[in-house]
């Protein structure tokens, strides 16, 4: 099938432009490269999924199935209620109403992505972007087995770390002294502005990724709560799985052992998700 084509298996979307909000149904679909701004990606992707005005670029090699997930996903996080308009047209404007919007970016493999020369180009400098690829992505759900779909992952570091942080600088800003970072130096037992030799015996967050400087451990640490408040990371083995890096697996675990980031979360003032995506968007 050409990236060009609808779908047989349509997904609804409230159709808005980028200043988002907007509602009438329309079809989540897979089409053409746009021109103009984003006719640069041609060069990388076939493929363009427009979520709310976000866009979703993929390569002819990541299964179609996967790109829609993807897509699917992005649309229950931004229209958490499903009424087929974005729960923020603020937020959808602060991704969106910038330079260069904001783009997540799939390929079928992470050595797809290394040996694509995406890098070496000016697209990470010139666009907002953040990777997804399709073997970690599993329309199927998580599962022991089958592991843990990093749709829910990446797709919501690109809504908070170009949307609300942005939105809400203080609340949610990736920097210190933001209340969610004052939650996060909490949790790891202190403020380290890089990985510290060993975490605080106390802290319940020990994100060890040296590559992950601050305003990334905020992003991490974000997806950790809220998809733990959601139940994402409440399955069979999944807590044992990712206790390394966070202790907290559960809503009940995040609401008595991280009370500062849990009354954050599920603060409806913030229009956060307060349920699980599942790539079941508006399907009947």
């Amino acid at each position: 099938m050409t990236a060009t084509a609808v779908l047989g298996a349509v997904l609804l979307l409230g159709a808005c432009g980028p200043s988002g909000g907007g509602t009438g149904d329309t079809t989540l679909s897979i089409g053409a490269i746009p021109a103009g701004d984003y006719s640069d990606f041609s060069e990388y992707f076939s493929k363009h999924v427009d979520v709310f005005g976000v866009n979703i670029f993929a390569t002819s090699a990541t299964p179609d199935d996967k790109v829609l997930h993807a897509a699917a996903v992005m649309a229950q996080y931004l229209d958490n209620d499903e009424d087929g308009s974005a729960d923020s047209s603020a937020l959808i404007e602060e991704m969106t109403g910038q330079a260069g919007g904001a783009s997540l970016v799939m390929f079928a493999t992470e050595s797809d992505v290394e040996s694509s020369g995406i890098f070496e180009s000016d697209l990470p400098e010139r666009f907002r972007l953040q990777d997804l690829y399709g073997e970690e992505t599993r329309p199927e759900g998580s599962s022991q087995s089958g592991g843990f779909d990093a749709t829910l992952e990446e797709v919501l570091h690109l809504v908070t770390s170009k949307g609300h942080s942005g939105l809400y600088p203080e609340v949610f800003g990736e920097q210190a002294g933001s209340a969610i970072a004052d939650a996060m130096d909490l949790a790891r037992g202190g403020q380290f502005q890089g990985v510290p030799a060993s975490y605080p015996e106390e802290a319940w967050y020990h994100y060890d990724d040296e590559t992950c400087d601050y305003p990334c451990q905020v992003t991490e640490y974000f997806y950790w709560a809220l998809t733990s408040i959601l139940g994402a990371q409440d399955y069979t083995g999944r807590c044992d799985d990712i206790a390394v890096e966070w202790e907290l697996c559960s809503r009940e675990l995040v609401e008595s052992g991280d009370p500062a980031v849990y009354s954050l979360l599920t603060n409806s003032s913030y229009s956060l998700a307060s349920v699980l995506p599942d790539g079941s968007y508006r399907s009947d």
